[in-house]
């Protein structure tokens, strides 16, 4: 089942070690097929150099296993929310990247100094509140995904034009397309947390709103005319 979505996302999970966004197992990787609504999601605590395609769980949207014989990732109702609060995402990543999680540990929305960010995404990437005693005793992976989704819609944000977040005290998730593309997201976050932080070490101010939406919206929308048509 899905055997060619599996090799999909066994590859996209195999580019966060690239990216150099993981060590160990502290990571992973989803992406779902819309037309079926089922989910595919590396299995936990797995390595990534034994980690076979076929190792790769399928999962519906309500949170049940249809096929595969590891435990999916525990992360997995997380994504699950994730994929019902936000329809038009393909993927789904999670890394325990440093830079970004150390804005996570502060408690700390990334700020948009330049363009490189807002190549990215359209103004601050957020971090949620804390998860409440309650939240955490009670259906902890799936009320981080509660956690985030609230995030957007009380603030205000759109999640196309913001792929990714920062969920305080754990690390960041990022969305796209598909698997790949919201593991490049996750490459592109840790790099722009990086500048971020030096960005702040040598006091800079955020960059004005004019840049902003000039790079933002010459790689986004219908009006984008970098790269290729």
């Amino acid at each position: 089942m899905l055997e060619s979505l599996k090799q999909k996302v066994y590859e996209a999970n195999l580019r966060l070690v690239e990216y150099k966004l993981v060590l160990f197992t502290w990571g992973n990787v989803s992406e779902i097929d819309r037309e079926t609504g089922l989910v595919v999601i590396k299995p936990s605590g797995v390595s990534y150099e034994k980690m076979k395609p076929e190792d790769m769980v399928v999962m519906n949207l309500d949170g049940e296993k249809v096929e595969g014989e590891l435990n999916p990732s525990s992360d997995t109702p997380t994504h699950l929310e994730l994929y019902r609060r936000f329809p038009e995402i393909g993927g789904v990543a999670h890394t325990h990247s440093t830079f970004a999680v150390s804005f996570a540990q502060a408690a700390s929305d990334i700020l948009c100094y330049g363009t490189t960010h807002a190549d990215f995404a359209f103004g601050s990437v957020p971090c949620t509140r804390d998860l409440t005693k309650e939240e955490i005793e009670g259906e902890y992976e799936l009320n981080t995904g509660k956690v985030i989704a609230e995030c957007f819609e009380t603030r205000e944000i759109d999640y196309n034009a913001v792929p990714a977040v920062l969920v305080r005290s754990h690390g960041p998730f990022t969305w796209g397309k598909n698997g790949s593309d919201a593991a490049k997201n996750s490459a592109i976050l840790e790099e722009v947390a990086k500048m971020s932080y030096l960005s702040r070490t040598l006091d800079a101010e955020p960059a004005n709103e004019h840049i902003q939406k000039k790079h933002y919206f010459r790689k986004h929308g219908a009006n984008a005319y970098y790269g290729q048509k």
